[in-house]
């Protein structure tokens, strides 16, 4: 049975496509599904809020596993494809929407704080724009700060690297155009059928490059797509999708549910610390998920939202 209802999924997946064209006359953001995506696309991207989910985050750092919690943020916007910056003024024809992620993960290890952000701004015109535009990530912790930046310039990606550390201190490297770890969980949200199965070539997250002091550069990896049959997540007819990158000895794995809106239920990460090389596993799970327009309540009087999320406040 199990084999035949993910059969079915996949044929369903199969069917969709993400090509979408604008609509102003309800909002400068929304479009119209066409090509047999699923109609709830527009209906749940395009209605004017945020979806903000909460994590119980356990992070494999130094020598052992430390508590934090992670903010996962995903809004449409409409984004300039030659500037790759928002576009705020419409005024610039050269514009698409976008998926936009943001991901901050905040943990302390003993005594210190680390807090990560990553935004990845992800077209969801897919066959106008199959690869995503930009990334960028900063680091912050006791020791210091890091920033790094990529965007796409032709068929490579080029990385503005800046770091408190020396030998990562003032980078400008280029790669060949491969997918972006970072833009994964974009892809499951847009249409996870698309993401690419068997032996790929794997551009690895800011995020684990900094923590794993590594280079930007492409490295193999065979991804899988199958339904989840594990135990660190509970929920029906959830999927995951995992990558092994042998040359790092790393395994991660997305969880998500196999309808639309395809929501991350959770991931894991497992790889050596890079400072004992023991293998530890971060875990992320889902605990709370909220659609908001959060750019409307920066007064005092929402401060109370902050607390039904279980968010901390000052």
């Amino acid at each position: 049975m199990k084999s035949a209802s993910f059969l079915c999924l996949s044929l369903f997946f199969l069917l969709m496509a993400c090509d979408q064209t604008t609509d102003k006359s309800t909002n400068p953001l929304a479009k119209t599904v066409s090509n047999g995506i699923d109609p709830s696309f527009k209906d749940y991207w395009y209605q004017g809020k945020a979806e903000i989910s909460i994590y119980e985050l356990e992070q494999n750092r130094y020598q052992g596993i430390h508590p934090g919690q992670t903010t996962l943020i995903f809004v449409t916007e409409d984004f300039l494809t030659d500037e790759q910056v928002k576009n705020d003024t419409y005024t610039n024809p050269n514009s698409t929407g976008i998926l936009k992620t943001n991901l901050i993960h905040r943990f302390t290890t003993g005594i210190y704080d680390y807090s990560i952000m990553t935004s990845v701004f992800t077209p969801v015109k897919t066959r106008d724009f199959p690869h995503t535009l930009k990334t960028t990530t900063s680091s912050q912790d006791w020791c210091g700060q890091s920033w790094m930046q990529v965007n796409k310039e032709g068929k490579q990606y080029a990385l503005q690297q800046r770091s408190y550390f020396e030998k990562e201190g003032d980078v400008n490297v280029k790669a060949p155009v491969q997918m972006l770890e970072d833009e994964i969980l974009n892809r499951i949200r847009i249409n996870p059928a698309a993401l690419p199965q068997g032996d790929i070539e794997l551009l690895p997250s800011n995020q684990y490059l900094r923590l794993a002091h590594r280079a930007f550069e492409a490295v193999s990896a065979e991804a899988s797509m199958q339904e989840y049959t594990g135990e660190e997540f509970t929920g029906a007819g959830l999927m995951q999708y995992t990558l092994k990158i042998p040359t790092l000895q790393r395994e991660l794995t997305y969880v998500f549910s196999g309808k639309s809106p395809y929501q991350i239920e959770g991931w894991t990460d497992q790889y050596p610390s890079a400072f004992d090389q023991q293998i530890r596993k971060t875990i992320a799970r889902r605990q709370k998920t909220v659609m908001e327009p959060y750019w409307e309540q920066n007064s005092r009087g929402k401060r109370e939202k902050r607390a039904e999320l279980g968010l901390q406040s000052w």
